[in-house]
Parts: C-alpha cells; sequence; structure tokens
C-alpha cells in the first residue's frame, strides 16, 4: 500500500466517523440535537447544525432556517437555543432526548414526558 493509499484510507474513515458523531438520533429533536452538537463540537457562528439536522431529519422543510431567524435565531446555532429554544430546564448535564412529536417536525420534544416515564 503507497503512502497515498494510505492516506486516503485514513481520510475516507475519518469522514465517515465524523459523519457518525454528528448525526441526529432516529427520533432526536432539533432542540434536544443543537444541545448536543454545541456541547460536543462548539458554534461556528453559523447554522452548521440546524442544517445538519434538517437536511437528515427533515429535508422538505427548506424554509426551516427562515423561519427559525424570524423567531431569533437570527445568525447561529446558539441563537436558535436561546432565542426560539429558551426553555430547556437548568441542569449541568444534558437530558436525554424524549423524541420528536412526529417525523420531520422542528418542534422541540416533550421532555415532561421524561419525567412521567421515570
Amino acid at each position: 500500500m503507497t503512502q497515498d493509499n494510505i492516506a486516503s484510507a485514513v481520510e475516507a474513515e475519518l469522514v465517515e466517523l465524523s459523519g457518525l458523531l454528528t448525526e441526529p438520533g432516529e427520533h432526536e429533536c432539533l432542540r434536544c440535537y443543537l444541545l448536543r452538537m454545541i456541547n460536543e463540537f462548539g458554534c461556528d457562528g453559523q447554522h452548521r447544525w440546524t442544517i445538519r439536522w434538517r437536511d437528515l431529519r427533515a429535508p422538505r422543510a427548506r424554509g426551516l432556517i427562515g423561519r427559525l431567524q424570524r423567531l431569533g435565531g437570527v445568525c447561529c446555532d446558539c441563537e436558535v437555543l436561546l432565542n426560539v429554544f429558551p426553555d430547556y430546564p437548568d441542569t449541568t448535564s444534558l437530558l436525554p432526548c424524549a423524541g420528536q412529536r412526529q417525523p420531520g417536525s422542528s418542534a422541540p420534544c416533550d421532555l415532561r414526558e421524561l419525567r412521567r416515564s421515570a
């Protein structure tokens, strides 16, 4: 195996791993996904994680970014969390997502469901 082949193989594996690490859970709501991604990887000042969630979980929601911007998530994922989804419980660690109400919905999960099922 040549150096170029090794480098290409390592690069392909890194791309696959980064995809797995940043993929939203099957029923993970946008709010919980943003919290998880920003906690792990930070905010880059754009809607990077919102777009990734939309593309994988709600691909037909092309107006999502515009709607979130009108609600106060103007520039980035952090603003979406702070201004669009401000009602997250005050905790020292992230709570597990209670799941989307319906596939493709950007509505946050109902964390009260976790308390009822616990």
